[in-house]
């Protein structure tokens, strides 16, 4: 039986009609080649934005079930005018919302997780020949509607049809040609990688990487995909992420910056067990994602408790924490939306002394204040003034920039 890839393109791999006829050539040449193909499309560059701006002129605060309904179209779009594309080319394929590619998902409206893909009517389509062109980002729950896997997800739809399908390959194509070592907007002399590890690659998407979802990466860690970025404009190799690269793990394989950070500080609370618990239990049933946890000793031997959350959860973390006020305990509660989270990542960490010392050399030198420090095996984060993240980005992968430029490549892509 020939090999069967999934191939993932983002929004600006298809912003325009030139553009996904260049997309459906690649998918041709990849068909031509003996291979089955099932190809999952995001929404068209910047569709998302405007539909959420359309929903937002009517209304601030939507349904968010309706919201789902409305943000799915955009892929529904690209999948449709992609399978029309290939077509045009005279081979045989066929658009397929999450609902007929049988993409089960959970009831969270806007960040939905996969449940299971009954894959009857995508064997059926690939057994007689098509191309298959599945919308991204969405799925469908227990009730019949649509729901989303938040943004940039269409990823994870991609790994998770490759591991449930037992693909060869899963190629994630987008703007840029690889996986490197920072941001090469923000850090011009950042180096491509010609390969990575899950785990490196998973804490940078993670913290903030906008390069592949992190729940993309965590699925291909657990399911074993063989899993490639590449840009969908040249035929440079792109990145490999893998599980074991074949070298010996680098103290820093790269940082990742997130200006989508917000911190709440919570004082005054009572010195007693179950203070923690009273305070993010409430927060998780809401499904509202916390970062960094900083507790300290507040006034009168009393606790203060700082963390961290996306800035679009700010008002719903603040609204449900006032409304157990009295129950949690605290005195008063103050947020700060001008931070931004800088994170150096590398499984070498924990076997290499000076790593926290070198990046924060690095702030001073640069002349950057720390607001907060978060440290693991694998990673250290510290929230700064968003005005400096550029700075400091740069004076942080300057002070690595030796071990970040050694050999940490792998060109089989097998």
């Amino acid at each position: 039986m020939s090999n069967l890839i999934v191939q993932k393109y983002g929004g600006t791999s298809v912003a325009n009609g030139e553009r996904i006829m260049h997309v459906a050539k690649t998918i041709a040449k990849t068909h031509a080649e003996g291979n089955r193909v099932v190809v999952v499309v995001s929404a068209q560059g910047h569709t998302t934005d405007r539909l959420i701006e359309k929903a937002r002129g009517i209304s601030s605060d939507a349904n968010r079930r309706e919201l789902d309904m409305l943000l799915v179209t955009g892929e529904q779009q690209s999948a449709a005018l992609m399978a029309i594309a290939l077509q045009t080319l005279g081979l045989s394929a066929v658009s397929l919302n999450a609902a007929q590619a049988g993409i089960e998902a959970t009831s969270v409206h806007g960040n939905a997780q996969i449940k299971k893909i009954q894959t009857k009517r995508l064997q059926a389509e690939l057994d007689n020949g098509n191309i298959v062109i599945v919308a991204g980002f969405q799925g469908i729950n227990r009730y019949g509607d649509m729901t989303t896997l938040g943004r940039g997800a269409s990823d994870t739809t991609a790994v998770a049809l490759a591991a449930v399908l037992g693909a060869s390959l899963c190629e994630i194509y987008t703007d840029v040609d690889g996986i490197y070592t920072a941001d090469p907007r923000i850090v011009p002399n950042a180096k491509k990688l010609d390969a990575i590890t899950y785990d490196d690659m998973l804490e940078l998407a993670s913290s903030g990487a906008g390069v592949l979802h992190n729940r993309a990466v965590e699925m291909a860690k657990r399911y074993s995909v063989n899993l490639v970025l590449r840009s969908s404009m040249s035929g440079t190799p792109g990145t490999l992420i893998k599980e074991d690269i074949g070298v010996e793990r680098l103290s820093v394989s790269g940082l990742a910056i997130d200006r989508n950070v917000a911190r709440v500080s919570v004082t005054g609370l009572p010195d007693k067990p179950g203070v923690a618990y009273s305070i993010f239990n409430p927060l998780a049933k809401e499904k509202l994602i916390v970062d960094v946890i900083l507790l300290s000793v507040g006034k009168n031997e009393t606790r203060d408790y700082c963390f961290t959350v996306h800035k679009q959860d700010l008002k719903t973390a603040c609204d449900v924490l006032m409304k157990h006020q009295e129950r949690i305990g605290f005195e008063s509660l103050s947020t700060d939306e001008n931070l931004a989270k800088l994170t150096i990542v590398g499984a070498g960490m924990a076997n290499n002394a000076g790593v926290a010392a070198s990046m924060f050399e690095a702030l001073f030198e640069s002349g950057v204040n720390i607001e907060t420090i978060s440290t693991s095996e694998i990673k250290i984060t510290v929230l700064i003034d968003e005005r400096h993240i550029a700075k400091a980005a740069k004076a942080v992968h300057d002070k690595f920039e030796d071990m970040l430029s050694e050999d940490y490549t792998e060109t089989e892509e097998s």
